[in-house]
């Protein structure tokens, strides 16, 4: 049986997204990242749910950071990376890749996506066809590699393009006007990737969110998923290595 969730996009700080995820039958509303404690708490208010659950993806300050005062507020269980359990504020359960984390009648599989930071996971909603990914993957782009290698930041991307092509990735911020100006360099002749950037043109010209992304569309635009294609590695300069192609492809946005 199918569990209907609601999922509420905000944007919060500067650039970020929050997302509340809840379910109508339990009540039950899961924050995810808590990167503006006050905001979390006064859309959900706006729309009569109370927070009882915080799924944090790292431990980064513009995702945890809102932990102990939504807890504080609310009474919330937070659930995040065991990788992380030291960095994470009022941790109650560390989990790690292959747990599963449930409210209500909804599942997420926990999904292990070290790079960015070293425990960093994310949290896979099959039932919504919905993925929140935190800093690991973002539309055109992915996470700085902060703590991790490329290797490592590549296994995680590759973890994330198994998923169903369908599925909506639920980044954590609003980069991919800037992303769309660096995949250009890369592919300037992929036509997906031309029609996609005109459509971002769009819509950040209406100031309307170019997130939740599709993975599907992802895996055909978003040249740091693209490392594995044989045309990619030849461009950047290794033929048959995924994981150098990625660097190179990370190193340059790094440059850009």
């Amino acid at each position: 049986m199918s569990i209907v969730i609601d999922i509420h996009q905000f944007p919060c700080l500067n650039d970020n997204y929050g997302y509340l995820i809840h379910e109508p039958v339990s009540g039950r509303t899961a924050a995810i990242d808590t990167p503006d404690a006050a905001k979390y708490l006064e859309e959900a208010s706006r729309r009569g749910w109370t927070i009882t659950d915080i799924w944090n993806t790292h431990w980064h300050p513009d995702h945890a950071g809102g932990n102990l005062a939504i807890k504080e507020a609310t009474g919330a269980v937070i659930t995040g990376p065991a990788g992380e359990a030291a960095k994470i504020p009022g941790l109650d359960r560390p989990v790690k890749g292959g747990d599963i984390v449930a409210f209500g009648g909804v599942e997420a599989l926990v999904i292990d996506v070290p790079g960015h930071t070293l425990g960093h996971i994310a949290f896979h909603v099959a039932s919504a066809g919905a993925a929140f990914v935190g800093d690991a993957v973002f539309a055109l782009g992915c996470g700085r590699v902060f703590e991790g290698t490329m290797p490592m930041m590549w296994d995680s991307l590759k973890r994330l393009k198994a998923l169903p092509p369908e599925t909506q990735l639920y980044c954590a911020h609003e980069y991919t006007a800037s992303n769309a100006r660096f995949a250009v360099t890369i592919e300037p002749e992929n036509k997906a990737l031309k029609d996609y950037v005109a459509w971002i043109e769009k819509q950040r010209a209406a100031n309307a969110p170019t997130v939740p992304a599709l993975l599907k569309r992802e895996l055909e635009t978003n040249p740091f998923l693209r490392a594995d294609l044989p045309e990619m590695q030849l461009a950047m300069g290794h033929p048959g290595d995924a994981a150098a192609t990625f660097g190179e492809i990370r190193s340059r946005k790094d440059r850009f």
